[in-house]
Order: structure tokens, then C-alpha cells, then sequence
């Protein structure tokens, strides 16, 4: 299966890996802050399929939580989960320099300094997961298993459901 050139560090990591995954673009909206939500609607995906990169600071060290776009974030669950005691969401800044991609295009992989990661235990329920691929309008769709392994992720329930 052919695919369209699309080089990020999160491509070249899954390359580099031998992963197979698929490349999804769409259009980004500039006036839209939900990155999640919009590429779920731009793919005619379902919002529990898509997964959102969120970067946070457990206690002093700064960690990856990856969920469902359709979820908010459990902090204290993540917490525990990284065995700290306080998690809050990280300064947008730190989060691009620690990662080398931009807010709203962080992908969970190839980032540019490996952070711990984890991912909500709930995609292992899916047959495909679609997470940001290093920039805004593009979407990986992989196997959660090949996630996990590309990000060397840890499993847990770190996403509550978002009632909005």
C-alpha cells in the first residue's frame, strides 16, 4: 500500500521501527483549539478511536498521558499511575521544547526527548488507534500494540469521561 510522503520524526521513528501504520490528512481549521475533536470529525472517525497527546508534569518531572479524545484527563489518576503525588497539565511552551513538536501536532511518538508515557488503558480494546502524527492535519493510524511499543508506553486508567 502506497502512501503519501509525509516526514516527521514520528514517521521516521515508525519507519525506523518497522511499523507499519497508515498516513491521514486533513485541513486544519487555524480557528480551532480542539485538535482532537476536529481531526475525529475531519477523518469520519469515531472520537473514542482518536487519542490525544497531552504533556504534564507529575510532581517535577514531566510525563506523556495519551487518551481518548473523547475523555478528559484523570490527574490524579495519572499520578499514581507515574507514582507521584500531583499532576497538573504542563506550560504549552515547556511542552513543545521537551517535545520538538508544536501544541495542538504533539505526537506520542519520535518526540524529541523520551519522556514516560502513558496511555489509558482502554485502547487495547481497539482494533486501530489514530494518534497525531507531528504536526497539525495529520493523523497515524496504527495498532495500539505498536503504539505501545513505539513509545514504550505503560498502561492504566488515566481518562474520565468528558460530559460535554
Amino acid at each position: 500500500m502506497s502512501r503519501p510522503h509525509v516526514g516527521t520524526p514520528a514517521t521516521v521513528e515508525l519507519t525506523r521501527l518497522c511499523i507499519g501504520y497508515s498516513t491521514h490528512l486533513y485541513e486544519h481549521d487555524a480557528s480551532v483549539r480542539s485538535f482532537g475533536h476536529e481531526a475525529a470529525a475531519a477523518l469520519g472517525l469515531r472520537r473514542d478511536e482518536v487519542y490525544k497527546t497531552l504533556i504534564a508534569m507529575v510532581d517535577q518531572s514531566m510525563v506523556v498521558a495519551v487518551i481518548p479524545v473523547s475523555a478528559k484527563l484523570d490527574m490524579k489518576a495519572l499520578a499514581s499511575a507515574c507514582g507521584g503525588r500531583r499532576a497538573e497539565l504542563a506550560d504549552p511552551a515547556a511542552a513543545q521544547r521537551a517535545t520538538g513538536y508544536v501544541v495542538g501536532g504533539i505526537s506520542p511518538i519520535g518526540q524529541k526527548r523520551a519522556l514516560p508515557t502513558v496511555i489509558d488503558e482502554e485502547v487495547v480494546l481497539l482494533e486501530k488507534v489514530y494518534v497525531s502524527g507531528g504536526r497539525r492535519g495529520l493523523d497515524l493510524g496504527l495498532r495500539p500494540d505498536d503504539l505501545i511499543t513505539a513509545t514504550g508506553a505503560t498502561l492504566a486508567a488515566i481518562a474520565r469521561n468528558d460530559d460535554s
